[in-house]
């Protein structure tokens, strides 16, 4: 007779996986909360070309210098505000774009120009500046954030 032997399947070893594992989940899961991105609309600046009669021919220009902030409308320079003690002046570009805000209410755009050689953190900064800004409420402490130009276009600096 014949004896029929049952064998044994061999074990799986997992080992080497589990250990992967433990080194990867870990990792994934910190890497996942700096994945995010917030992408930004900007626009070209265009030329004024074929405006309706209508609409003022107004352009809002903030030109970045390495001397300093220069406000235009289009074809001149409204206003010049130089660095203060090396830094640029983001309180006085606030309080020039709120004036400007009030002259033109119904303006919602605006162009960044930047000369060659300015640190990209200072373009942001000057973005958040023209896009809005934060005011004092007159009855009390409470700081209201009122939105200037939100259509924001980025170009070089003439």
């Amino acid at each position: 007779m014949k004896k029929i032997r049952m064998q044994e399947t061999p074990a799986l070893d997992i080992t080497t996986f589990l250990n992967l594992m433990v080194v990867l989940i870990p990792f994934l899961l910190i890497s996942a909360v700096f994945s995010r991105v917030t992408i930004m609309e900007l626009s070209v600046p265009t030329s004024s070309g074929g405006s309706a009669i209508d609409t003022p021919n107004f352009a809002i220009e903030v030109i970045v210098r390495k001397a300093g902030f220069e406000i235009a409308n289009g074809s001149s320079v409204e206003a010049a505000i130089p660095k203060k003690e090396g830094q640029y002046d983001m309180e006085m570009l606030g309080e020039m774009l709120l004036r400007l805000k009030a002259q033109y209410p119904e303006k919602e755009d605006a162009t960044v120009l930047m000369e060659p050689d300015i640190e990209y953190d200072y373009l942001i900064q000057i973005m958040d500046a023209v896009r809005g800004t934060e005011i004092m409420a007159e009855e009390g402490e409470e700081v209201r954030k009122v939105v200037l130009f939100p259509d924001i276009s980025i170009g070089d600096a003439p």
